[in-house]
C-alpha cells in the first residue's frame, strides 16, 4: 500500500510519540501502539488512520509494577509487517535506538503529525498555563532539531528545557497555546484525549 500525506504525517507523529517500530526482517517492520486501557478510543482512532496497515482488534494486557506490585492495564495493537515501516525504521532507528532525525523538517509535513506527537507525549500544566512535549532520552542536538522544526513548520514559539532526570522537553509558553489548539482542532480527536488541550 501507499500512504497519503495525512497517513504519512500521522505515522511520523506516532513514531515520534509512543509508537514503536519493530524489525521483522531485513526489509520489513511493524508498528506497535500501546496506551493505558482507558485510552482505548485513542488507540483505535490512530489505528483507523492507518487502516491499511492494521487488522483485528486491540488486545488488553496487564503488568505488575516490580516495586509497588500495583497492576496496570494497557491496550495494544500491532500492525502488519510492511516494507513501508521498514523504511521508516531505517530513518528513526538507524542503530536500533529511536532518534529524532536530522531531516525532521522533511518528515513533519502536516499538523496531524504534531497533534499526535503532542497527544502522545505532551502535557498541559494549568497552574503555569504552559505545555510541554517530553522527548525522553534524546540528545540536546536532537531536541534542538525538534524545536527548530516545530517553530519553522507551524509558527509555534518554543524552547528546549532540560528536565534533568526526565530528559529534554519542548516548552510552549501560554501565548502560543491558542495556535497549538487551532492546529489540533482541525482533526476529530477522541474525547478521551481532549484534556491535553484543555487550554
Amino acid at each position: 500500500m501507499r500512504l497519503n500525506l495525512e497517513q504519512e504525517s500521522a505515522l511520523v507523529g506516532m513514531i515520534l510519540g509512543d509508537g514503536f517500530i519493530q524489525s521483522t526482517s531485513r526489509k520489513n517492520a511493524r508498528l506497535r501502539l500501546e496506551h493505558r486501557a482507558d485510552h482505548k478510543d485513542y488507540l483505535i482512532w490512530k489505528a483507523n488512520i492507518l487502516s491499511g496497515l492494521f487488522q483485528g482488534q486491540p488486545k488488553f494486557i496487564q503488568r505488575k509494577h516490580p516495586i509497588t506490585r500495583k497492576i496496570y492495564s494497557y491496550v495494544r495493537q500491532q500492525s502488519n509487517s510492511s516494507p513501508i515501516l521498514g523504511e521508516f525504521r531505517k530513518i528513526f532507528y538507524p542503530n536500533g535506538k529511536k532518534i529524532i532525525p536530522d531531516n525532521l523538517h522533511k518528515l513533519l509535513k502536516t499538523g496531524l503529525a504534531l497533534t499526535i506527537w503532542y497527544l502522545d507525549d505532551g502535557y498541559y500544566y494549568p497552574r503555569d498555563k504552559c505545555a510541554y512535549i517530553y522527548l525522553g532520552r534524546t540528545s540536546r542536538r536532537e531536541a534542538e532539531i525538534a524545536s527548530k522544526t516545530i517553530a519553522e513548520k507551524f509558527g509555534l514559539e518554543n524552547k528546549v528545557l532540560d528536565k534533568k532526570n526526565k530528559g529534554f522537553v519542548i516548552y510552549f509558553p501560554r501565548r502560543v497555546l491558542n495556535k497549538l489548539s487551532a492546529i489540533a482542532g482541525r482533526y476529530k480527536i477522541p474525547e478521551v484525549m481532549l484534556y491535553k488541550l484543555s487550554f
